[in-house]
């Protein structure tokens, strides 16, 4: 793992180096701002019903009126918190906002973060927060090269531009057929996570300058890995190279990445 020029740069086990640009403050900010309509949105329709039961209970007791709006706050506060926690443990690193975006939490090492990751992270929050939106934040930011906030430094997590998979040209040894003469997929590619999509791509990209021994090793663990995750039977598979040719095309003529 290495910081240099604004990128993370990973050696991954395949040794292909992934390249990850780093997300200055301004995207996030503006990741921030889309996230946070989304939630005054959520805000409002929960205000809207706190403000119908507050008024059913205030004709029973003052003390059920009380009662409802601690629950109110705490809802609240669930709902602060909890958006971008959860949001990025179901969506493997990213926020509504991070993903119109194209930016991503990762790890340190590259890897993507869980749920251990996301908690952690977000419960600096409301540090980074002070003294008003994310003063704190963004002033760490600034006095680190990978534009950490508090919360990434204490998870070990930074933020990064993910290069959406369809601007990727992998080099392919048969051209990429139109979506109408795609045929039936045979792998089920869709199963592919998108750090396997990106591995697969770099190595179809940078092949032809790897050495011819380092080349074939490389595209056997590869191929080994994602057989792995599609249960690909070792009877029958096809070469290595074409197995990742394939996966590639099979993902592109699908119109999903």
């Amino acid at each position: 793992m290495v910081y240099a020029n604004d990128k993370l740069i990973i050696d991954t086990p395949e040794q292909i180096p992934l390249e990850f640009s780093l997300a200055g403050v301004g995207s996030r900010a503006l990741a921030m701002m889309l996230d946070s309509l989304i939630m005054l949105l959520i805000y409002a329709v929960v205000g809207i019903i706190y403000a119908i039961v507050a008024a059913s209970f205030q004709l029973f007791s003052s003390s059920a009126s009380n009662w409802v709006s601690a629950i109110a706050f705490f809802v609240f506060f669930l709902i602060y918190w909890g958006y971008f926690a959860i949001s990025e443990i179901l969506m493997k690193g990213q926020t509504f906002g991070k993903r119109q975006l194209n930016l991503r939490v990762i790890k340190d090492s590259g890897a993507p973060i869980g749920a251990y990751e996301a908690i952690g992270r977000n419960l600096l929050r409301a540090v980074d927060w002070l003294p008003a939106f994310y003063g704190v934040g963004i002033v760490a930011a600034l006095l680190n090269k990978q534009n950490k906030r508090l919360g990434d430094m204490v998870a070990g997590t930074v933020v990064v531009h993910e290069r959406p998979l369809a601007e990727m040209q992998p080099i392919l040894s048969v051209p990429t057929r139109p979506a109408a003469e795609a045929p039936v997929s045979v792998y089920n590619s869709s199963r592919l996570t998108v750090d396997e999509l990106q591995l697969i791509e770099a190595f179809l990209q940078r092949r032809y300058e790897l050495p011819p021994q380092l080349r074939i090793q490389t595209a056997i663990q590869i191929a080994a890995r994602v057989s792995r995750t599609l249960e690909i039977p070792p009877q029958g598979r096809p070469d290595p190279e074409t197995l990742l040719e394939t996966l590639a095309r099979e993902r592109r003529n699908s119109g999903r990445y």
